[in-house]
């Protein structure tokens, strides 16, 4: 077998591995359990995809995005290497011949979504696979206490008893230290163990800019700094008139948000990647599985969610390893938009018995019905059918996807697509019989190549445009080729869409986990408040702040963020400093103080210097931490 570096040079043309990369492909390859910390942009696929290609079998991908599993697949066969991906919203049959590819076909690669693990068709299929690794893409979400809890990861335990020597390697750009430890618990990993990169990007600053005139400001940023920018906004409104705004202003750029066409998204995605439009103004629905390095700014004119959020998000600017900038414009009104946002998001546990009792009716499902049953869904039109609140449905929604009720789809397009299923002589035969059908199988023999061996993808108005139809009557004809089972063919999806995991149950008997909906509640809470400490935050290094969050204590400031280099307040000259210091020993000598009591106490008039030097001091092991958050003076130091 061919070794990593050979691997990594034959197929992705890269002369030597990045930090951590060849550690992590080693210990997979050793058959130990792993778990890849990585930031935004680090390389984690490579982690997975090269020791996958140094053994003979297969590597089954866990991921829980339908559009980062189609972009890892279409990159894996542009380097010639076989790859398949199965996702909800696929039919039957189709999933049947991928499986069946899987175990005869020399697939290198499986790409499934979380939710598949425990069906029984997958189940049969996986235990006749020759599986090699088990990757675990963005792990976290097996973590209650992770930002994207994703129930389905769990059962991620269950299917490694099929092959229980086969290594399992996690990855994730963005856990906690106790998600971390969860993540290893619930894979059942045989020993821990972790490689971490650390999270610190040197040429990246980050910066919490105090604006009320946001809108002046991010021109003024985007003047300053040159080249490609992605702007991140809380709603799809926003999107469309900053980047009216920004046009207005001579500033190349477009909007994206989940609400648009797919082709319109598709389209502004290339014009962003290709450099024709130069700013790309967009919810949060924008940018998993971009992979442009060159993003010079990323600017958040929103307060995000969670440092998790925020860290993936700017982590996308300056992959290039040339210097970026991260700013989050923010004010005095954001915080309390966001912790009422935030209220307004959850709803209680009658509201989400409403939602799932309404969605029987939209449906017309009787009790007792409706196990996997699956429906497109219009979130809008649902909202206005029963007067939800839209954000309220969505968050109802999850959690109802948490308690394993129904699954929901993240509305990625998917293209229409067909195979034939007759033989070439039964083909032949049908098209002497039916010749009204013959010009337009003609036409997808001589176009569409690989019909006979599996799923190719079709475009219907491409189709009538060649046989002077129209898309209407080509859609139907394709219909009704299915039906007669010449060929499988399978319509596009541009909806979101539900699938019902259990019989739909009355209001009255729907049971839900009252307290874990609470404990993700206040995860929900906890996060946002740490988000709100980062921005208000005016002593600590930026970077600092962040790492810390994610259990890294790094010594050093970065000496790039806005912090550092003191936008946000005046440096503190020596002679104030002493100052400060004396007044700080003499008030904490007989007694210990909170950093509070400290800043009543002292009679100094400037208290942004006084409080940047009791920052100074903690830094400097002057202030020692007693109990009940008090602090003395430590002579020693």
């Amino acid at each position: 077998m061919s070794t990593p570096l050979e691997v990594l040079k034959k197929y992705w043309g890269y002369p030597a591995f990045r930090p951590l990369q060849e550690d992590i492909i080693n210990s997979a390859l050793a058959k130990k359990d792993t778990l890849a910390l990585l930031p935004t942009g680090g390389g984690k696929s490579i982690c997975f995809q090269v020791p996958a290609m140094c053994q003979q079998g297969i590597c089954i991908v866990i991921s829980p995005l339908i559009a980062l599993m189609k972009d890892q697949v279409y990159h894996l066969k542009q380097k010639g290497i076989k790859a398949i991906a199965i996702y909800s919203g696929m039919s039957k049959r189709e999933i049947d011949i991928a499986l069946d590819n899987c175990i005869y076909g020399n697939i290198k690669f499986l790409y499934v979504s979380p939710e598949r693990l425990k069906t029984d068709i997958f189940i049969e299929r996986v235990k006749q696979m020759n599986v090699n690794l088990w990757a675990v893409d963005e792990a976290h979400c097996i973590s209650q206490w992770g930002y994207d809890f994703r129930p389905p990861y769990l059962q991620i335990a269950g299917i490694r008893q099929f092959h229980p020597t086969v290594p399992v390697l996690a990855l994730t750009a963005t856990a906690t230290p106790k998600v971390v430890v969860d993540i290893q618990e619930k894979l059942v990993f045989k020993e821990n163990n972790v490689f971490q990169k650390s999270f610190s990007r040197s040429n990246l600053s980050y910066s919490v800019l105090y604006e009320d005139a946001k809108l002046t400001k991010l021109v003024d940023i985007l003047q300053k700094v040159k080249g490609t920018s992605v702007v991140y906004v809380r709603n799809r409104r926003k999107t469309k008139e900053i980047a009216d705004y920004l046009k207005q202003c001579k500033i190349s750029a477009t909007y994206y948000h989940a609400g648009l066409k797919s082709e319109e998204r598709a389209r502004k995605q290339e014009d962003w990647i290709q450099g024709k439009v130069r700013v790309m103004v967009s919810t949060n629905a924008f940018g998993m599985g971009i992979d442009k390095a060159d993003v010079r700014t990323v600017v958040h004119m929103d307060l995000p969610d969670s440092p998790e959020a925020y860290f993936q998000e700017a982590g996308r600017a300056g992959r290039d390893e040339k210097k970026a900038y991260a700013v989050l414009l923010f004010n005095n009104a954001d915080k309390h938009e966001a912790i009422e946002k935030l209220e307004e998001t959850m709803p209680t546990i009658p509201e989400i018995k409403k939602v799932y009792n309404a969605l029987g009716n939209f449906f017309q499902i009787a009790e007792g019905a409706g196990i996997d049953m699956v429906f497109d869904f219009n979130i809008t039109t649902f909202s206005k059918r029963y007067n939800f609140s839209v954000l309220k449905i969505y968050q109802s929604l999850k959690f109802l996807e948490q308690e394993e009720y129904l699954y929901l789809s993240e509305g990625i397009y998917q293209s229409s697509k067909l195979m034939v299923l007759y033989n070439k002589q039964e083909l032949y035969k049908f098209m002497l019989d039916n010749l009204e059908l013959e010009p337009i199988m003609k036409y997808i023999l001589r176009v569409y190549g690989g019909v006979f061996d599996g799923y190719v993808k079709i475009k219907e108005r491409q189709l009538a445009q060649h046989l002077n139809s129209n898309v209407k009557d080509i859609i139907k004809t394709l219909q009704i080729l299915d039906r007669v089972g010449v060929i499988a063919y399978e319509k596009y999806k541009d909806e979101p869409f539900i699938q019902f995991l259990k019989p739909r149950l009355s209001e009255q008997n729907l049971y839900l986990n009252v307290e874990q909906i609470k404990e993700r509640i206040k995860v929900f809470k906890d996060k946002l408040n740490a988000m709100i400490s980062y921005a208000t935050e005016t002593t600590s290094c930026r970077s600092k702040v962040l790492l810390a969050y994610f259990g890294e204590n790094k010594s050093e400031n970065c000496g790039v963020c806005d912090v550092c280099l003191g936008r946000n307040e005046k440096e503190v000259d020596e002679k104030e400093y002493q100052e400060i210091s004396i007044l700080v020993k003499k008030y904490i000598k007989d007694q210990a103080l909170s950093l509070n009591q400290i800043n009543k106490k002292i009679p100094y008039q400037n208290k942004e210097k006084l409080n940047r030097v009791l920052k100074m001091l903690l830094d400097y092991n002057f202030l020692q931490k007693q109990e009940n958050d008090t602090y003395s003076w430590n002579n020693k130091a």
